[in-house]
């Protein structure tokens, strides 16, 4: 039961993702998947007085469109947990205002885009490990990260959100690596949860 659970709450993110009209609505929707579904990443002791995650107001100057260079190259993670050892391929190079960030390509059955961000508000205003700007295995299509086609690439960081970990202990999360570890301040999307 514990696994459908978990696939049913990917599939919720997934819809929130596609089907939210803007960012406010996203974040509302968000917000009561936090709050109702079983497989919450919010501990079930605190579930009753949870009222909302925190979030920057919206950023127009959070959303930029960037150019995508080819990456070559591989990075594995252990995750010291059950999934083990997870591989990711640089899917490319964005070059954002903000600094470089790799886009990765999970290397794993069925594969997807991952993007962490660890940025200048980290370990003060947001979680200290980073946060994601999309995580596709997860459901989280088409808001952080959109394809403009050719080399193009449309990032809006008002979609950065929280790794499951920094919720609650019991999840593992891969954080950002060294090359997507930034010092500008990206103070848009998710603030720390405690």
């Amino acid at each position: 039961m514990e696994s459908l659970e978990l696939a049913d709450f990917r599939a919720a993110v997934a819809r929130i993702h596609l089907g939210a009209e803007g960012l406010s609505d996203f974040r509302t929707r968000r917000d009561d998947l936090f709050a109702t579904h079983p497989q919450s990443p919010i501990p079930p002791a605190e579930r009753a007085a949870f009222t909302g995650l925190r979030y920057y107001p919206a950023n127009d100057a959070a959303i930029v469109d960037v150019p995508l260079r080819p990456a070559d190259g591989e990075l594995t993670i252990d995750t010291g947990g059950p999934d083990g050892v997870v591989r990711y391929t640089r899917a490319g190079v964005l070059e954002t205002p903000f600094g470089e960030l790799t886009l990765w390509w999970i290397a794993a059955y069925g594969g997807g885009l991952f993007l962490p961000v660890r940025d200048g508000t980290c370990g003060r205003e947001t979680y200290g490990g980073g946060r994601y700007l999309t995580d596709t295995i997860k459901g989280t299509h088409g808001r952080g990260v959109q394809w403009l086609g050719a080399d193009r690439v449309r990032l809006d960081f008002n979609y950065l959100y929280n790794p499951s970990c920094a919720y609650d202990p019991r999840w593992a999360c891969p954080l950002a690596p060294p090359e997507n570890r930034i010092s500008h301040p990206l103070r848009a999307g998710e603030l720390s949860y405690h």
